[in-house]
């Protein structure tokens, strides 16, 4: 039978319960059981896709198109398993599901409550889950802190899900605050104690405790800890702040975890292979070697924007070998003046995917800036429109060149609306959203990244590539070198006499692992390094010269 670990937190939001639930599946896929992740997020919004990242950070895309909580992008990252729409659940698809079924009639005329038709909505998605595959263990995240009222239904369906599949298929992990106050010079357990107190109020125990602390504290604490919220010692662990998150895993190892899950839910004692984390983070220690990379955004203040994007940068660094500095530009303070001050000592460009006109015309600087001075590129969506409206603009002499995103009346429309788009009036889900596969000009640097002329990968964008242009742009040096398979869109652009200046209209980013980078950004970061080398070469050859 499937074993459930529901994990939820209290006190403050942003604890790392994505973090902590992604680790706990990597070190059980390590052991060699079958893991899925499941996020329940209580907002009543159906998915992020039409939320600002001022308010929910980026909004990550699966291969069957759902618009899902950047905690996937964590638990695919962690354990490389694909997700889907069935492990991202909001009270939003919730109560619209059981509205529509009350519509239908299915309820037969019965009064709908929160209890048991919405908690029963709720664990059914939770089965659901686990009907698709026979997995070993599905571990659901409950967003949120303990206390916020609308995530009650969702602690309530926790609650009975025992009495359905039997306490000893089920264990409760409760994520708590356990702060340093420097002025007192103390751990202090208050917190953890009444976050444990208003969740047993629920009628749920915890059967584990990970306690996020930025200084580590000693057994008086943990078993302090561990009689006031009735958990035995060695049930309580410390989730300490490390200096990279793909140090968790290991810490969590290092403290017998996995262990104390495998032996409370009565699991099969299987053998351990945890090299390939321990390489990876031994590769990661080991490089001494920078390069700086500037991501050029208008969202680049806030953590989780670009949280894949970060992510995969890092990979991209750790599979060359090379630390990687990122600078965050903001784009609105880009100006013709000042572009070659804020980039001149970086090695690679990277503008990101978005919407909306505020901010574009530093982008686009920024791309002539990197097209020019033969500094890597990489656009990504949004990023791959932006060069292609810096190159119609400035090389191909088409003056006022834009998208019509921006401006509907521009004389020359390099970017436009997908035609499957004109006539949709709704937002929520109805861009083209997930996996479809690209076919790749042989003689491009996409293909040789990829080595292969073919690929599948996860799409989120309403315009396009103006096939009006093509002609134009491949007569001027602009290579299209990416297309559906049909020839109909645009998705990949490439400057010809450039050793790498590629856009794609895709996002690449939701694809890499840190064990494997993902093609297109571990070549990026690789051209990155060799401009570095390159630049030290020169100035080295100057020295010489000077001396």
């Amino acid at each position: 039978m499937t074993k459930f670990i529901f994990a939820t937190g209290g006190v403050v939001s942003s604890l790392g319960k994505g973090i902590a639930s992604s680790a706990i599946a990597c070190l059980l896929d390590a052991h060699g059981f079958k893991v899925t992740l499941q996020k329940f997020d209580p907002y009543l919004n159906v998915d992020p896709g039409t939320m600002s990242p001022f308010q929910h950070g980026e909004v990550y895309v699966t291969d069957d198109g759902a618009e899902t909580d950047l905690d996937l992008g964590h638990y695919e990252r962690f354990t490389g398993v694909s997700m889907s729409q069935a492990n991202n659940v909001t009270t939003g698809s919730v109560y619209s599901s059981v509205i529509n079924k009350e519509r239908r009639g299915d309820y037969l005329g019965a009064t709908v409550q929160i209890i048991p038709h919405i908690t029963d909505e709720i664990k059914s998605r939770i089965f659901r889950l686990a009907d698709r595959s026979p997995y070993d263990v599905i571990i659901a995240e409950i967003g949120g802190t303990v206390g916020d009222i609308e995530s009650l239904p969702f602690l309530e369906a926790l609650r009975q899900f025992p009495y359905d599949i039997g306490r000893e298929n089920c264990l409760f992990i409760h994520l708590v605050l356990v702060p340093y106050i420097k002025a007192a010079g103390e751990v202090k357990t208050k917190p953890a104690q009444h976050s444990v107190k208003a969740l047993r109020e629920i009628g749920i125990q915890p059967d584990i405790l990970i306690c996020r602390t930025e200084k580590p504290y000693d057994d008086s604490i943990r078993s302090k800890i561990a009689m006031f919220c009735n958990v035995e010692p060695e049930a309580v662990f410390q989730g300490v702040d490390m200096p990279d998150i793909y140090e968790i895993p290991l810490l969590f190892r290092e403290q017998r975890l996995d262990e104390v899950i495998i032996r409370k839910l009565k699991m099969p004692r299987q053998p351990a292979n945890f090299s390939h984390w321990e390489k990876l983070i031994q590769r990661i220690k080991a490089a001494t070697q920078d390069v700086k990379i500037a991501v050029v955004g208008k969202y680049i203040h806030l953590q989780d924007a670009y949280k894949s994007i970060y992510e995969a940068i890092r990979h991209g660094g750790i599979e060359n070998d090379v630390r990687v500095e990122i600078e965050r530009i903001d784009s609105e303070h880009l100006e013709t003046g000042n572009v070659g001050e804020i980039l001149g000592g970086v090695d690679g460009v990277l503008i990101p995917g978005g919407f909306g006109q505020r901010g574009i015309e530093g982008k686009i600087l920024a791309a002539q800036f990197a097209r020019e001075r033969k500094i890597p590129y990489f656009g990504i969506c949004l990023g791959m429109q932006i060069a292609a409206i810096e190159f119609a603009r400035n090389v191909c002499g088409l003056e006022g060149a834009n998208s019509t995103e921006f401006d509907e009346t521009t004389p020359h429309p390099i970017i436009d609306l997908l035609a499957t788009q004109k006539m949709i009036t709704g937002m929520g889900g109805t861009m083209r959203l997930g996996g479809y596969t690209c076919r790749m000009h042989p003689d491009s640097n996409a293909a040789r990244a990829y080595g292969s002329e073919q690929v599948t990968e996860r799409h989120r964008h309403r315009y396009e590539f103006n096939n009006k242009y093509r002609n134009i742009f491949e007569e001027r040096g602009m290579r299209i070198a990416g297309t559906t398979l049909d020839n109909k869109l645009v998705e990949i652009v490439e400057a010809v006499d450039h050793p790498w200046y590629l856009g794609c209209q895709f996002h690449p980013e939701f694809r890499s692992r840190p064990v494997k980078a993902h093609p297109l950004f571990r070549e990026f970061i690789a051209q990155a390094k060799r401009q570095r080398l390159g630049e030290a070469a020169a100035t080295r050859r100057e020295q010489q010269a000077v001396g």
